[in-house]
């Protein structure tokens, strides 16, 4: 019996594989367990850019990730000023630069991402107030 350790969707599960030596048999049996030494392992080995707490001041609207992916550039910083539809940031998602824009007029309350990071759907990366 070999253990594999595979990811899916950002879970790792540790799965035992059985060798099947008698033609008898069609296929092999797979077991699959979740396993949590080897995701906890993964999470604290120094992710390349750790995010931000995800504080947003009250009222300011949210510019959340549409896919996931990671962040190659961040053209603003806390306190600036953006008109609408000015490039905020660059997402990098299936190997594809997107520009993320400022929805509104408004100065930039908080930035929640840092360069490197990855994102997932619907993480909040800069809120405008």
């Amino acid at each position: 019996m070999k253990k594999y350790i595979i990811k899916v969707n950002g879970n790792q599960y540790e799965v035992e594989v059985d060798e099947v030596r008698d033609e008898s048999t069609s296929a092999p049996q797979v077991a699959a367990a979740p396993s949590k030494a080897p995701v906890q392992a993964a999470a604290s080995a120094a992710p390349a850019a750790p995010k931000k707490d995800t504080v947003v001041p009250q009222g300011a609207a949210t510019i959340t990730a549409p896919m996931p992916g990671t962040i190659l550039k961040i053209n603003v910083n806390t306190g600036d000023t953006v008109k609408k539809g000015q490039v905020l940031l660059i997402l990098e998602a299936m190997k594809m630069e997107n520009e993320i824009t400022a929805p509104k007029d408004g100065t930039v309350a908080s930035v929640n991402v840092a360069k490197g990071a990855s994102v997932s759907v619907g993480d909040v990366m800069v809120s405008i107030s």
